[in-house]
């Protein structure tokens, strides 16, 4: 069966002739910015044959079914907004049913910020580190939580995450069923693998309510996402939340973009199937390297650690060559592939990083850096800090201090510590030596006052 574009096909019948546009958006889709941004012409609003996001009745609608049948859901709703926008969907889906989920270090910082924004007290939980990286937390704990606490409504959880690893949703799924709990997905890494073989590792095979981030593995604009309900007693709360997060002023062309992109390779499962078959062959072919152990195909994370080669140095010479990374974490650099992604371009990766690792004036510039922090006891809770008076004092030095807001480094916009811990003199060290960071300002944290 091949899927129609829907949206799109509503958008081209209007770009062919001359409009006279009285309606936004004000460039009008003429003149000098149609020159430099060609798509424009498809840039419009809700007029009467182009439907509305928030009561779709048309090409928006039969989008949105055709969307939820492809992924297994009972019910999608595309959104302009990035996976953001359907993080806070989830986590004001769970503010319903209790005041407290269950939340993974390593989780995003717009889960951390909904649950700020929602009065929501994230249960911080954290799994074991393996090869510098958090794995998911185990299914036991997650059991242990949800018996002795009835507040919590549930657990949100990212799977795939930034490396590839993929929880055991399987169980998490059935020991918040048995307890009468919600599982919720932050799947932003993960929209491919809807399209796969059995939807393997799909967070959508489990979750009660996730979001898909299109934009990051599918052909989609950037911010094209879509939010998707699995329990039915979640739709009518799915709804209220689309109307209170999405924006009312939708980009066309990226809603079509993200109905494009969830059916291309619905239409086309050979491109998948090859693509996916090139990044096999590649990681087989570079027996030299090692890659930290992605279970997610669209996720190749190579170890700089045992080439004894700077990450850095191997990205700047990588970008000379025009080749850029998704992320540089201090040990691996992170090779985001999509379904779009060409074979004769992964070609040209192995031949550049066989460049790298022979590069003898890169070896030995390796510097170990501290990762992810240990996970420590919380004397207070995450809202509290958050409210409590507070001031600002230089990150140097301000080991001792209960944070007051989330501070971390991004990408992949992961918490190095949380409100409420006590800031550590290894999470001041991770913080000085990171190029990007969040939740600081000029060299200052802010820390609950004394």
């Amino acid at each position: 069966m091949q899927y129609p574009y829907h949206i799109l096909s509503q958008l081209n019948k209007y770009v062919p002739r001359d409009r006279l546009r009285f309606h936004m958006p004000g460039h009008k889709g003429a003149g000098a910015f149609v020159r430099r941004f060609p798509g424009a012409k498809k840039d419009i609003t809700e007029l009467s044959f182009s439907d509305d996001l928030q009561n779709p009745s048309g090409a928006i609608a039969a989008a949105q079914a055709d969307i939820a049948e492809i992924v297994g859901a009972k019910r999608a709703f595309i959104t302009t907004d990035g996976s953001s926008s359907g993080v806070m969907a989830c986590v004001y889906a769970a503010s319903r049913f209790g005041n407290k989920l269950i939340v993974p270090r390593n989780s995003h910082k717009s889960v951390f910020n909904a649950c700020r924004l929602l009065s929501v007290e994230p249960v911080i939980v954290q799994g074991a580190e393996y090869a510098s990286v958090l794995l998911p937390p185990d299914p036991e704990l997650i059991e242990q939580l949800v018996v002795n606490d009835i507040n919590i409504a549930g657990m949100i959880i990212s799977s795939p995450d930034y490396y590839g690893n993929i929880a055991p949703l399987d169980d998490y799924a059935a020991i918040l069923k048995a307890q009468g709990r919600y599982l919720f997905c932050d799947g932003a890494h993960g929209a491919h693998l809807a399209l796969g073989e059995n939807r393997a590792g799909y967070c959508g095979k489990y979750a009660d309510m996730w979001v898909d981030g299109a934009h990051k593995t599918l052909p989609t604009l950037t911010q094209g996402a879509y939010v998707c309900v699995n329990d039915e007693s979640l739709i009518p709360v799915a709804e209220e939340a689309m109307g209170i997060f999405r924006t009312t002023s939708p980009s066309f062309p990226v809603m079509a973009s993200v109905e494009y992109g969830v059916k291309y390779y619905k239409n086309n499962p050979d491109r998948y199937k090859k693509t996916k078959e090139a990044a096999q062959v590649f990681k087989s072919n570079l027996s030299a390297f090692t890659f930290y152990p992605s279970a997610d195909w669209a996720k190749i994370a190579v170890d700089f650690k045992p080439l004894g080669i700077s990450p850095a140095l191997a990205q700047e010479k990588l970008e000379k060559r025009g080749i850029y990374a998704e992320m540089n974490d201090g040990r691996y650099l992170l090779f985001y592939l999509s379904p779009s992604t060409a074979k004769r371009e992964l070609d040209k990766l192995a031949i550049a990083l066989m460049s790298v690792a022979t590069n003898k004036k890169l070896q030995g510039t390796y510097v170990e850096k501290p990762r992810f922090i240990p996970a420590q006891a919380r004397t207070y809770s995450y809202l509290y800090a958050l409210k409590a008076r507070h001031e600002r004092v230089p990150l140097k030095g301000s080991a001792g201090h209960m944070c007051a807001e989330n501070v971390g480094i991004t990408p992949p916009c992961l918490p190095v510590v949380i409100a409420g811990e006590i800031i550590t003199e290894r999470a001041v060290q991770l913080l000085e030596n990171s190029k990007n960071t969040f939740g600081l300002s000029g060299g200052m944290i802010k820390v609950v006052k004394r």
